[in-house]
C-alpha cells in the first residue's frame, strides 16, 4: 500500500530551479511508494520529537530542502510542508 502524499501551500508554491524540482519530483515518489524514512537523500534527518524530516534537494547556494510530516501513521498520510531555499526554511513552524 502505497503513503498518501499531499502537499501544503508553501510547498505547492515552491520556487525551486530545475534540478532542486527534478530531485523534488523524484522524492515525492519515493516517499509516495518507500515511506517517509528517506536516508539515502543528503543531510535526511528527523526534526525534534514530532515524525516530521527533512532532506536537501540541491546543494550549493542556495541550498533548497523539503520538510515534510507524518500526519497519520496507521492510515499511511504524509504532509510535505515546504519545498524551497534552505535560508526560508523555518523548521519549527513547518513541523
Amino acid at each position: 500500500m502505497t503513503w498518501d502524499v499531499k502537499l501544503r501551500r508553501a510547498a505547492r508554491k515552491r520556487l525551486l530551479s530545475e534540478d532542486a524540482e527534478a530531485a523534488f519530483q523524484v522524492l515525492l515518489n519515493e516517499i509516495e511508494f518507500l515511506g517517509p524514512v528517506r536516508g539515502n537523500w543528503p543531510n535526511f534527518g528527523p526534526l525534534g520529537k514530532k515524525s516530521c524530516y527533512h532532506c536537501h534537494l540541491q546543494k550549493g547556494n542556495p541550498t533548497y530542502v523539503a520538510v515534510w510530516l507524518v500526519v497519520d501513521k496507521r492510515n499511511k498520510k504524509i504532509e510535505v510542508t515546504y519545498a524551497g531555499t534552505h535560508e526560508k526554511a523555518d523548521y519549527k513552524r513547518r513541523c
